[in-house]
């Protein structure tokens, strides 16, 4: 029982640190996306908006690299588990959208960005079911 007690409180650690270190890069995305939503821009704008999207995909991968440092092997095989099956259904789904675009059904670039941060959710939502009904 004590054991048990123990691995949620490193559970709940490790997830108080993801969250920790997710939060400033969730809101430099926001900020990376709101500087590229204008369509007329500067290349001033323009530079920025690329800055800060370089910037926000490396703190994500950071914040990736530390979460698997933190983790047990356990916790290391769900993630990427976790990771694979997001990244088949993405592929699956950009595939769809590529032949609706293709018949002329939808645009490409009106679901790319919704595809892939659906994957994203599709990843964080496998991994924490995994994780809470596996331990």
């Amino acid at each position: 029982m004590a054991k048990e007690a123990q691995q949620d409180q490193v559970t709940r650690a490790a997830r108080r640190a993801v969250l920790i270190d997710g939060i400033p890069v969730a809101t430099l995305g926001v900020v990376a996306l709101a500087l590229g939503s204008n369509p007329d821009q500067t290349s001033a704008q323009k530079a920025w908006w690329i800055a800060a999207t370089a910037v926000f995909s490396l703190a994500v991968a950071w914040v990736l690299v530390r979460a698997f440092r933190r983790a047990d092997e356990y916790l290391r095989r769900i993630q990427l588990e976790s990771m694979a099956i997001a990244f088949a259904a993405v592929l699956v789904a950009l595939q769809l959208a590529t032949l609706l675009d293709a018949a002329g059904v939808l645009a490409l670039h009106q679901l790319a960005q919704l595809i892939l941060i659906g994957g994203v959710a599709l990843w964080l939502t496998i991994a924490d079911l995994r994780t809470r009904l596996h331990r």
